[in-house]
């Protein structure tokens, strides 16, 4: 006797439980903690997770960028903009503009001692302010070597130290407290795109194919009744 075929709606149900739990296991980032320079912009005086490098962003003239030495899940919603107004004419107003070069103003907040890594303590409490008087087409990372020299970086072109801090270390996951172990490499904040965790294409692929299934089972439906 020939076995019985599964139902339709058990099979969307099986479809969109299996994609789900494909995106989960996917997507360790929403687990993961780390220890790393979060990067952000100071646009109309809002601070944003910045979706570009700094070493690939190209801020105009009166641009303010922050830089924060954060713990936190490698994502925008879940790391902490700098402890500083992003306030361009506050931080830049002791600082005449120049033909040929345009002004950056740069926050720098090291964090917290809770936030240092073991042995090591923050340079200063309070965030640090600094006007970077650049070139037309400079960096970002190019206006922060200006001011605030040491840079580490690693083979990844992650931004690893800002002058000099931590002296060891970049972007690493931090361990669980509870089982003591600790979880996969993350992914470079400094270069990341801001967006963190499963991105919205996949959820949306889910939906898309749960949409298209349930169409199916009802034209099934309207076909036996007819």
């Amino acid at each position: 006797m020939r076995g019985r075929r599964p139902s339709l709606p058990a099979l969307v149900t099986g479809i969109v439980l299996t994609l789900a739990m494909t995106v989960l296991a996917a997507s360790p980032a929403l687990a993961s903690t780390y220890r790393y320079w979060s990067f952000w912009d100071g646009a109309g005086g809002t601070w944003a997770y910045a979706t570009q490098g700094p070493s690939s962003l190209r801020p105009a003239d009166g641009s303010v960028q922050g830089f924060h030495f954060v713990v936190s899940k490698d994502a925008a919603d879940q790391a902490a903009p700098p402890r500083a107004d992003a306030d361009f004419a506050a931080i830049c107003s002791a600082t005449a503009p120049v033909a040929g070069k345009k002004r950056i103003a740069l926050v720098v907040d090291f964090g917290t001692p809770a936030e240092a890594q073991a042995g090591e303590t923050p340079p200063q409490d309070a965030p640090r302010t600094a006007c970077a008087q650049v070139g037309p087409d400079a960096t970002t990372a190019e206006a922060l070597a200006e001011v605030a020299k040491p840079l580490r970086y690693n083979s990844a072109a992650l931004l690893c130290a800002i002058s000099g801090y931590p002296k060891q270390g970049c972007g690493e996951p931090v361990a669980d407290s509870a089982a003591g172990t600790a979880t996969a490499p993350a992914k470079p904040a400094a270069e990341s795109d801001g967006s963190g965790g499963p991105s919205a294409g996949l959820f949306a692929g889910i939906a898309a194919v749960a949409a298209l299934a349930a169409a199916a089972f009802w034209q099934s439906r309207r076909r036996r009744t007819r």
